[in-house]
């Protein structure tokens, strides 16, 4: 069996943020993050222990991958999302959080296991794909409107 202080020092040294919230009816309250989700995310332990973990949304609360998380957690399944997070000092990320339930002995669940990874620059990268995608889509949309008006005919001779 792992001893607590091996399974700390790996907790401590993952790169991705790990938390534990208690759940406590519709709370998500955290009672542990480890050293990465306070990089991550700007905050100290000692600020945000014993909140609410939606903090991390601020305003955004109307993100479809925060419904599709409360309908997981409500059926007590894992799920994987991401969604628009803020670091301490406001400026958003972009977060694939993986988060497991943890059910007690009487099958209840009573805290749930987050896993958190700064996905910001893989949607950046995706939006610039999308972005000229859609750019090549258009510039295509009109070359066949030219080729369909004899545009492209008129401009060879």
């Amino acid at each position: 069996m792992i001893n607590a202080h091996l399974l700390q020092m790996v907790i401590n040294a993952s790169h991705d943020g790990i938390v534990i919230a208690e759940k406590e009816g519709e709370d998500n309250i955290l009672i542990y993050v480890n050293p990465a989700f306070e990089r991550m995310t700007g905050y100290s332990s000692d600020e945000i222990l014993y909140q609410d973990c939606r903090f991390l949304q601020a305003g955004d609360r109307d993100q479809p991958a925060l419904a599709l998380i409360r309908d997981a957690l409500n059926r007590r399944r894992s799920c994987r999302e991401v969604l628009r997070n803020y670091r301490k000092d406001g400026t958003p990320f972009w977060n694939e959080l993986s988060l497991s339930t943890v059910l007690n002995e009487n099958d209840q669940q009573t805290y749930i296991v987050g896993v958190q990874k700064d996905v910001s620059a893989q949607v950046r990268a995706e939006q610039r794909v999308q972005k000229l995608e859609n750019q090549v889509a258009e510039l295509q949309a009109q070359l066949s409107a030219l080729q369909a008006t004899g545009g492209a005919n008129k401009t060879a001779n």
